[in-house]
């Protein structure tokens, strides 16, 4: 299963979150997939891997929790962003628990686009690399 590097997919029930996350990272080079829950991005997943899923821990139909534990169960190899805003339980709960079953990192919402982009950077390669210079003749 071949993954572009700079492909990101974005899962969360909240249309104005997805697309506010996705004009961030489209804006910094990245190529953005969207999903509204945990089963749509396992679909998607499997179309077209993405080196990076950023998910959102409540959500109808499969939450994040069950997302992360899915991909954990395959192996999948890919990064994972676990994000929320609280819920029924205290958000600091959801996160603590989203990391312990393999998400890479976490963010609260809300949070800055630098703070995402900063994450983002940290796991997978920046969107738009730099050709490395040569070194001059002798």
């Amino acid at each position: 299963m071949s993954t572009n590097a700079n492909h990101i997919l974005v899962a969360d029930d909240d249309d104005q979150v997805r697309m506010l996350l996705k004009r961030v990272l489209v804006k910094a080079g990245y190529e953005v997939s969207e999903a509204r829950n945990g089963n749509e991005a396992v679909r998607m997943f499997k179309l077209k891997p993405a080196a990076l899923l950023i998910t959102d821990l409540i959500m109808p139909d499969k939450e994040g929790i069950e997302t992360i534990q899915e991909f954990r169960r395959n192996q999948t190899p890919v990064k994972i962003i676990a994000m929320s805003g609280g819920g029924r339980l205290d958000q600091n709960m959801y996160l603590s628990m989203a990391k312990k079953i393999g998400a890479d990192r976490v963010l609260s919402k809300p949070f800055m686009p630098a703070e995402l982009l900063k994450v983002v950077q940290e796991l997978i390669a920046p969107a738009i690399a730099v050709a490395p210079v040569a070194p001059p003749a002798v």
